[in-house]
């Protein structure tokens, strides 16, 4: 379910949940608790969008495009310590700082940018999976991109083992990665005096440069902003200027590290190519299957593709849940909305499939590289607008104070986004010029013409408007609001609570502590929830044995409060437990409602703990929770 939320802490869930001031933490384990954000952000960086880029380099020029993927990285990491910089300091995530800073109607345009930038990820994470799984299983590709709307699942049950697991689990996923690719290489045997010249900047004619913008733009991603700004906030750190200055620096080696294992598999990727094919006289192989089958009889192993398949799957599955992650944050900041987290992951999972679905049913799977590119694209022409935002947060002294960022850095992050909008603007420039001269669909044109005349537009806007701006921007680097005068306390008095029973050893915990908010003229209202076969069917006309014995057992206690003075009714609900709950609440108007949490974990969590998040988004009355 959606709603409003006026909560501005950034991934409310997990956010200060993993605490860096405990005393118990010390020496290593109190800098490796800082550790796990980036790796979270670096699989955006090796996701499946980048393979077809890094191919086509490797194949058509050999090592000499290694140097592109460097300077990218190196991009990477000045953009993302500014993303890490300003959570720490402002604790907002870029949404959010988006969201107090600009205009309504910017903001909406901004926002649908950032979701068509994560739909394009996460296309190119469903086609990388589904090509995998084909790759490994020979499944048909459409039965690969359905499968992947299972990982859903996934997510949900690692977003409840929380952060630290999730940030485990992805390692774990860029380690089989690093290995598997580790195993190739060696297979491969390059030669590492001819990789090395590779480091020094050539470009050889247009087509190695139009190869190189595509690395860039698959390297460099805007979603990957968004998340670094939320999760550095999952560390709770102290407030001081040391503590800050603290963070800022064991986050920036983080980062460090964790992005140059994504160059590790991104150089691994073309040197493959370069070492397997473009030494072979192979320079037409730029698609993934094509790669893998290759693979086989010019390394004269059977263990090279299946390896190379894997690395592909795990590459999907990691970015997937980076990607939902990302998503929940552009929606929470921007919009103030939030919803259920399964339901923000399978709406940005068929907004990615249902195109990817169209394209095979329709061409076959042989336009799917096609569609990879094309996803490619669409996040390269986002870069401009997650990156000068975040720019000038990062310098303004009011919000950032004495760790704004320095001229120079300033200026380096000023050339890395004149540079990847001036390289966006020419692709588009040069793609829509072969398409006005080839094509006579007046249509189409005036479609290209308005929309970019809408991006160079709204580009001025995201980069003036800050400087431009008037009215104070927001500066609130504190989570809760100034605290509310203690000079007058109104203690309220509950009339009628509510308590939801199961029948258990844990009944008489619960109403215990009913009785401990109420006083000799509160009155009490018992429910319990039956859930029978025949309840599915028949709801409240059921009159099965289960029905009358649960009746019985109310009847009991009800009796036993009136023996003790204490006015009580019970009331039956039938078959769905959260809504049965609420109408039962609201029908005769209770001022508390008190139901136990079980501490159920994993997987029991998610079959049987979404009760609680359930009946309290649906109430306006306290909500008093016992851990039984």
């Amino acid at each position: 379910m959606a709603r409003k939320h006026d909560n501005y802490a950034s991934l409310s869930e997990v956010h200060q949940s993993v605490d860096t001031t405990s005393l118990k933490r010390t020496g290593w384990r109190k800098i490796l608790s800082f550790f796990g954000p980036a790796y979270l952000v670096s699989v955006g960086y090796m996701d499946p969008g980048n393979w077809a880029t890094d191919l086509a380099g490797g194949s058509q020029f050999g090592y000499k495009l290694i140097w592109v993927l460097l300077m990218s990285n190196l991009m990477a990491l000045v953009l993302q310590s500014l993303s890490a910089r300003l959570g720490i300091v402002r604790r907002r995530d870029l949404a959010q700082a988006n969201r107090e800073t600009y205009p309504r109607y910017i903001n909406y345009a901004l926002y649908g940018l950032a979701e068509l930038a994560i739909a394009a990820t996460d296309l190119a994470e469903i086609l990388g999976m589904a090509i995998g799984i084909q790759l490994l299983t020979g499944l048909p590709l459409i039965w690969g991109v359905s499968i992947t709307v299972l990982d859903t699942f996934l997510f949900l049950l690692l977003q409840r083992l929380g952060m630290r697991k999730m940030e485990a689990f992805i390692i774990a996923l860029i380690a089989i990665i690093g290995i598997s690719f580790l195993i190739v290489i060696i297979m491969a045997k390059p030669v590492l005096s001819e990789v090395a010249t590779g480091l020094i900047p050539s470009m050889p004619n247009n087509t190695a440069l139009f190869i190189a913008i595509g690395i860039i733009g698959a390297t460099v991603m805007p979603h990957n902003l968004y998340l670094h700004s939320a999760l550095v906030q999952t560390r709770k750190i102290k407030r001081d200027d040391a503590g800050i200055k603290k963070a800022l620096k064991l986050n920036f080696i983080d980062s460090a590290i964790a992005l140059n294992l994504a160059f590790f598999v991104n150089a691994a990727i073309l040197v493959l190519a370069a070492t397997v094919f473009f030494k072979t006289g192979r320079t037409d192989v730029g698609e993934i299957k094509q790669a893998h089958e290759l693979l086989q009889p010019m390394l004269g192993s059977k263990l090279a593709p299946i390896l190379f398949a894997v690395a592909l799957i795990a590459a999907g599955q990691s970015s997937t849940i980076t990607g939902t992650l990302a998503g929940q944050i552009v929606m929470e900041g921007y919009l103030k909305l939030r919803i259920a987290p399964w339901m923000r992951r399978l709406m940005t999972r068929l907004i990615a499939i249902i195109p990817a679905v169209i394209v095979i049913l329709i061409n076959g799977e042989e336009n799917i590289d096609s569609l990879l590119i094309l996803s490619q694209v669409l996040l390269s022409l986002q870069l401009g607008f997650a990156i000068i935002p975040l720019i000038h947060f990062t310098r303004d002294k009011k919000t950032m104070g004495k760790f704004a960022i320095k001229p120079l850095t300033i200026v380096v992050a000023s050339l890395i986004t004149a540079v990847l909008v001036y390289l966006n603007i020419w692709m588009v420039w040069e793609e829509a010029s072969a398409f006005f001269v080839s094509s006579n669909n007046l249509v189409w044109k005036i479609v290209i013409i308005l929309a970019s005349i809408f991006f160079i537009g709204l580009l001025i806007v995201a980069t003036v408007y800050p400087m431009l701006k008037k009215k104070k921007i927001i500066t609130p680097a504190q989570l809760h609001p100034e605290a509310s005068s203690l000079q007058q306390l109104n203690i309220p008095i509950y009339k009628k609570i509510a308590i939801a029973l199961d029948f258990s050893k844990n009944d008489l915990k619960l109403i215990t502590h009913a009785m401990g908010q109420g006083n000799e003229k509160t009155s009490y209202v018992l429910i319990h929830i039956v859930e029978s076969a025949t309840t599915r069917i028949m709801e409240k006309e059921t009159d099965d044995l289960e029905t009358r014995k649960d009746q019985e057992q109310l009847n009991i206690y009800i009796q036993q409060l009136k023996e003790k003075g204490i006015e009580a009714i019970g009331l039956l609900g039938f078959n769905d437990r959260a809504k049965e709950i609420v109408r039962i609440i609201k029908e005769n108007e209770a001022d508390m409602l008190v139901i136990g949490a079980h501490g159920h974990s994993g997987i029991k969590d998610l079959l049987f703990g979404q009760t609680i998040d359930a009946v309290r988004h649906n109430l306006k009355i306290p909500v008093f929770v016992v851990n039984v």
